[in-house]
């Protein structure tokens, strides 16, 4: 199983930016499929997920109203919208998935740099 993360970058503050999860390796249909981010000197904390045949969708408290996070089955991949985005959002974006029965998050990507400047 792969999980490539892209789409990071430097943004300004108030900005957008769309992060994609390429998922491969096997089928994801019962799998849900996660962001996470990490800021410096911070732990790592959940952003969002989506269970990927349902489409069904949560949301941090911190994000809500600002980040969306979807899935493409045609192409197996999984984005993370992200607007009006803050110095805060400044992390380490990782994405992940894990069996829908399950609690741990099995497989992680290797993460995609966001930084947003004020």
């Amino acid at each position: 199983v792969q999980l490539q993360a892209s789409g990071g970058g430097l943004v300004q503050a108030g900005g957008s930016l769309r992060l994609s999860c390429a998922a491969s390796g096997r089928t994801f249909s019962s799998y849900v499929m996660g962001w996470f981010r990490q800021a410096p000197g911070k732990e790592r904390e959940f952003v969002a997920d989506i269970i990927w045949n349902s489409g069904s969708t949560s949301l941090a408290d911190s994000v809500k109203g600002r980040f969306t996070i979807s899935r493409d089955n045609a192409k197996n991949t999984v984005y993370l919208q992200m607007n009006s985005l803050s110095p805060e959002d400044t992390a380490v974006y990782y994405c992940a998935a894990r069996h829908m029965l399950g609690i741990t998050y099995n497989y992680w990507g290797q993460g995609t740099l966001v930084t947003v400047s004020s």
